[in-house]
């Protein structure tokens, strides 16, 4: 007996879907690299399982494609919620995730509003392995002309560091994003942006996912970075970021929450063999 899954993706960050009704589901990390393997297996950025749960319409599970279980995923996020309202008929979903409770609504046809909660910035909550001021990191992480200002770190769940560039272009994002992915200062490793401020209300962005590599999109990497122009007014406190996959809008309100809004796509349908 094989169990079915949807191929979603957000801005072409992309996931397989299962839910766990036909039975409980929980994948060695083998056999996530196995699915997520894009010669071999189904292909994907992340693994996401459905789970149901009393007081929330669902729990979800997120594991990157190097097979790691991860706490948080943005764009992964607002899939889900838009398959959940799908099938409640309803205009919101409560997520539960092992970063905490999320809620989702709709923003359109096929778009959707995640509300991801407060940022945490203190250096425990990234984790930072020593004391540091996650406003502006006083320490070098990787050696290049393109990578001189300070890069500020924020946690959405998961760990972020995000450097300011003058041109996204010339970042080497291929080349220092592995490399300050799994630096010493990040115990638990950390997903990595090059960001560069285009206005007051506008950021092009382009993220090394830890565990997954550099992505299309990354729905928390976009969170992280408005956050972090903003704490040191690069910009204010809602901006369009531009990814390689597309657009996400990003607000950081004055109650503390960060809201992103953004597409939701079904690819295909099929079965796991």
């Amino acid at each position: 007996m094989t169990r079915p899954f949807l191929k979603m993706n957000g801005l072409g960050n992309d996931f397989v879907v299962l839910e766990t009704r036909s039975g409980p589901f929980s994948p060695t990390a083998e056999e996530v690299r196995a699915i997520a393997d894009r010669e071999t297996g189904i292909g994907c950025d992340q693994l996401i399982v459905i789970e149901p749960m009393t007081g929330a319409d669902a729990r979800v599970r997120f594991w990157n494609a190097d097979g790691e279980e991860v706490g948080a995923c943005g764009n992964g996020t607002r899939c889900v919620g838009w398959l959940l309202m799908q099938s409640t008929g309803k205009n919101e979903a409560v997520i539960e995730t092992q970063a905490g409770r999320l809620v989702a609504t709709r923003a359109g046809d096929r778009l959707v509003s995640v509300d991801m909660g407060e940022p945490r910035l203190d250096w425990r909550d990234i984790p930072l392995a020593e004391e540091h001021d996650t406003r502006a990191l006083d320490v070098a992480l990787y050696d290049h002309p393109a990578l001189k200002a300070a890069p500020g770190c924020v946690s959405m769940g998961n760990p972020h560091v995000v450097f300011f560039v003058d041109d996204i272009d010339a970042a080497p994002v291929a080349e220092a994003g592995p490399a300050v992915e799994r630096h010493p200062l990040f115990p638990a490793h950390v997903n990595v942006g090059f960001a560069q401020v285009k206005g007051p209300d506008r950021i092009r962005l382009r993220v090394w996912e830890r565990g997954a590599g550099l992505t299309k999109a990354c729905g928390t990497g976009a969170c992280a970075a408005l956050v972090a122009a903003a704490r040191r007014e690069l910009t204010g406190r809602h901006a369009t970021l531009e990814l390689d996959g597309g657009e996400l809008f990003v607000e950081w309100r004055d109650d503390g929450h960060v809201i992103m809004t953004g597409p939701a796509a079904v690819d295909f349908a099929g079965h796991l063999p």
